[in-house]
């Protein structure tokens, strides 16, 4: 906090104003002619933001509405923690319960103050008051009457969110730090169910004071028909449910302390009503302390209540530790398919992950349905209980390095916003992983539902994020990829079964997912530096690109052009910039690898070549790529009759067909996401596949047409509540020089922030910057906690995949790239000087560039550098 301040301070002296600061790398001056020149003409009111909210600051007001920071480990579930300190989101039973609100408060009572009892959160947002469910009814039994503080601010430093509260009437100054383990190259450290919350209270008067603490909760874990009871653990309680006769799926929540003065009531008053919640509240009120034992059943609620005395200046300070154990679920998706026969992993066929990553996930289990990880580490929640309590400490030290490397950065605001806000998706319930360790994820989280099941190839291509945290994690997805999902032919099937198994092959591959597969490979590769990896895996990526090249390029042009499914859920007919730019990023990835290992990899190169020049030539139309809509003399004959999640073609859409060609193409269009096979290319660390100024006039293009500043006017008959009204956005698709089709692709006139991301840092990283960070804003202004969550990008389903693109942000703007292969250092600042944080496979820390030298400060781990490359 006091570098931020410390920033602040100093633009606010230059006349450049605080929401800049993050601009000026510390020591930088107002009259560097170098640092100004390399910003590329940013003019200063450039990075102050046109509402209240200044980005990567406190929330305050309105901008508290819709806040919720998800607490949790990845692939467990999560507590938000909102941004008035209420409690919300409530999902730790391996699914998404995103409205789930139970009655879960903290409450501090001041002994002798009139109104000196409240519930230690702000104000009560007005869209709970009325037009959530049963609000007609007066939200019976809800919290929100009860009182509380009169103002609140929220600052996010992930994985930590800090609450502060205010009120006259009570003179404590009180602050509530929420957060859960995460430490990068620690998959299994970030992997805990577990959060907490760290109530502290300030006396800044001039008398002592006598007050109780308490911590309070309806039994919200209970089903129908189920067996529920709350019992004891040191200086807390549990809530359990073991489930029902037909579904016995037990959930345990445990909340506890580390105060030997806490005092438990492990039964709440049992009446008609609103009984239980009325007299605990007069025991809040009170300011008393009440201890009840364990019933054996029907407890409606449980509190603990921690009295204290606090002196003129001192800071009590109360931590409350949770944990959740739901060990067992009735969830498999995807329908399996049978094993591969007489498989050689050495000739391109693999059964077992084992055969790539050497039994690191072998661990015995054959269940039908999915269980957590967490079930193979813990046997029970008294365990865990253990050992949270145990290993807090260590946990927050390792936690806080990587907040304190993370903020250590000079980036734009904006950009660190950005990217710790979407790092909460690794927190959600969009993320699971199974016992054996492997992660399998959503796409994004329904409300009470997984959206779009098994680690989808073609969404998760965007998502750079983990790569770089957590790359074993990451490359147990290639793993489910290459052995699982992929067929003896090379098919791969772009959503993979849960729990992990062989997956059938009915329908298309998603030409995107399986050559972005392809590139990150070679990424995930030298991420690693483990060349025993490549060299197992390499048989099955072989087999992989020679189906890509049968299926979509049969004739050997070096273009995609029979039809190919996406990321748009329909397929694109003839030759295209996107699909081709995958292509050559995939076609170089596989040489690359290939020349590494020996092998020859000719065929490969003169694919390339051949690709490179038709899409520089007949694919260009002088300022963007676009697609040559083509279903005549292919192999594949009638697009009415193909495969399709556009399902059968109607007597109008097949006269359609003969006057347009096939339904959901973009043809003539500007399409953002037309080369984003080169931005996967350059973030797995390899060079543009096409020409670097066609590249950088595409994205200039995005710019120019997609980018509206007021959506007002502009027709969405699709899935409008992304970016609508006077919120401004960047479209899928424009068609700025005609030819838009009747049909084009489903989803163009949409924003998808995950895109957003994907082509702002493009650009940036072909040092556009101001144009990129113009995206950016018009994006994150619209998740500033009035209308959004601004740790929810949403696209189909909460907490989106696709928005991990904005990870990339860090690569974009500083050509930081760490090649553990050679040990190599490269450096390649589009913003002169500059502090960046940097993780590795084996550690993190930040990089540093100063006057043309650069410097690595290691904060965790180790991080072996031979060699420092800076480009320019």
């Amino acid at each position: 906090m006091k570098h931020d301040q410390g920033r602040r301070s100093f633009l606010k002296k230059i006349g450049l104003g605080g929401t800049a600061a993050a601009l000026l790398p510390p020591g930088a001056s107002g009259t560097n002619s170098n640092f100004r020149q390399k910003q590329t003409a940013i003019s200063k009111n450039s990075f102050v933001k046109s509402g209240t909210h200044a980005y990567n600051e406190n929330y305050t007001g309105e901008h508290l509405n819709r806040l919720a920071f998800p607490i949790g480990g990845i692939g467990t579930g999560m507590i938000c923690l909102e941004g008035t300190g209420t409690l919300s989101h409530v999902s730790i039973k391996n699914l998404p319960d995103i409205y789930n609100e139970p009655g879960i408060f903290a409450a501090i009572s001041v002994k002798g103050i009139v109104n000196g009892a409240k519930v230690l959160e702000g104000p009560v947002p007005e869209w709970k008051k009325f037009g959530r469910p049963y609000s007609g009814l007066g939200s019976e039994g809800a919290t929100i009457g009860l009182p509380r503080f009169s103002e609140a601010s929220f600052l996010a430093r992930f994985p930590f969110g800090y609450v502060e509260l205010a009120d006259n009437d009570i003179p404590l100054k009180v602050k509530i730090t929420g957060w859960s383990p995460f430490v990068p190259t620690e998959e299994d450290s970030s992997s805990l169910p577990v959060g907490a919350l760290e109530y502290e209270f300030k006396n800044p008067g001039s008398s002592s004071l006598e007050a109780v603490f308490s911590f309070n909760t309806k039994n919200f874990v209970r089903v129908d028909n189920g067996r529920d009871y709350i019992s004891a653990t040191k200086h807390g309680f549990i809530l359990t449910e073991e489930g029902t006769a037909s579904k016995a799926l037990r959930t345990d929540l445990a909340f506890f302390t580390d105060d030997a003065a806490t005092a438990v009531n492990h039964c709440w008053f049992r009446g008609g009503w609103w009984d239980p919640l009325t007299m605990t509240w007069n025991t809040i009120k009170n300011t008393e302390v009440k201890s009840v034992a364990p019933v054996e059943k029907d407890a409606p609620g449980a509190s603990l209540y921690v009295p204290f005395s606090i002196s003129p200046g001192q800071v009590k300070t109360i931590k409350l530790m949770f944990c959740w154990y739901s060990p067992d679920t009735d969830q498999t998706y995807g329908e399996i398919g049978k094993p591969k026969l007489n498989c050689d992993p050495e000739k391109g066929c693999c059964n077992s992950p084992g055969d790539i990553e050497l039994d690191k996930y072998d661990k015995g289990f054959a269940g039908k349905y999915y269980k957590p990880w967490y079930s193979s580490r813990f046997a029970k929640i008294s365990d865990l209980v253990e050992f949270w309590t145990a290993q807090y400490e260590s946990l927050k030290i390792k936690s806080s390095l990587f907040k304190d490397s993370f903020y250590a950065s000079t980036l734009p605001p904006e950009i660190i916003e950005a990217v710790a806000s979407n790092l909460t998706i690794l927190k959600s319930p969009t993320v699971m992983r199974q016992y054996d360790g492997r992660a399998w994820n959503w796409e994004g989280s329904g409300d009470t539902w997984g959206s779009c099941h098994g680690s989808c190839t073609h969404v998760w291509n965007y998502a750079q994020a983990t790569a770089h945290l957590f790359p074993a994690m990451e490359r147990s997805l290639r793993a489910t990829e290459f052995c699982e999902s992929q067929s003896e032919e090379g098919h791969q099937n772009f959503r993979s079964v849960l729990p992990i198994q062989p997956a059938t092959h009915n329908f298309h591959s998603a030409a995107d997912g399986q050559l972005g597969g392809i590139m990150k490979v070679y990424r995930d590769w030298r991420i690693s530096g483990d060349n025993g990896w490549l060299k197992r895996i390499f048989p099955m990526v072989r087999t992989s690109m020679e189906y890509c090249i049968r299926t979509w390029d049969p004739r050997g042009k070096g273009v995609i052009e029979e039809p190919h499914h996406n990321t748009y859920d329909i397929e694109f007919w003839g030759a295209d910039g996107m699909h081709t730019s995958f292509y050559l990023g995939a076609l170089q990835a596989i040489s690359t690898m290939g020349e590494f290992l020996g092998k020859d990899v000719s065929r490969y190169k003169e694919l390339a070549e051949k690709g490179r020049n038709t899409i520089e030539s007949e694919l260009f139309n002088g300022e963007y790529f676009i697609q040559e809509i083509k279903y005549e003399g292919l192999n594949a004959k009638d697009p009415a009759k193909e495969l399709s999640f556009g399902g059968e073609y109607s007597a109008e859409a097949r006269d359609l067909l003969s006057k347009e060609g096939p339904k959901y193409q973009y043809g003539k269009g500007c399409l953002s996401d037309g080369v984003l096979g080169a931005w996967i290319a350059r973030m797995c660390g390899l060079h543009d596949p096409m020409e670097k100024e066609k590249i950088a006039s595409h994205l200039l293009a995005v710019y120019k047409y997609n980018l509206k500043a007021d959506l007002s006017e502009h027709a969405n008959p699709q899935r409008p509540s992304y970016a609508l009204g006077h919120e401004g956005g960047l479209l899928l698709c424009s068609w700025p020089k005609g030819g838009k089709l009747s049909l084009p692709f489903v989803y163009s006139d949409e924003v998808w922030t995950g895109i957003e991301h994907q082509v702002a840092s493009h650009l940036m990283m072909m040092g556009h910057v101001q144009e990129g960070l113009e995206i950016l804003r018009a994006s994150r202004d619209r998740y500033d906690g009035v209308v959004r969550n601004p740790f929810n990008e949403y696209e189909c389903g909460h907490w989106y995949a696709r928005a991990l693109s904005s990870y990339g942000y860090l690569h974009a703007l500083t050509g930081i790239r760490y090649d553990a292969v050679d040990k190599k250092l490269f450096v390649d600042s589009k913003i002169g000087d500059f502090t960046c944080f940097i993780s590795t496979e084996t550690g993190f820390g930040t990089v540093t560039q100063r006057s043309g030298k650069v410097s690595l400060n290691v904060a965790y781990g180790n991080i072996e550098v031979e060699k420092t490359i800076i480009a320019g």
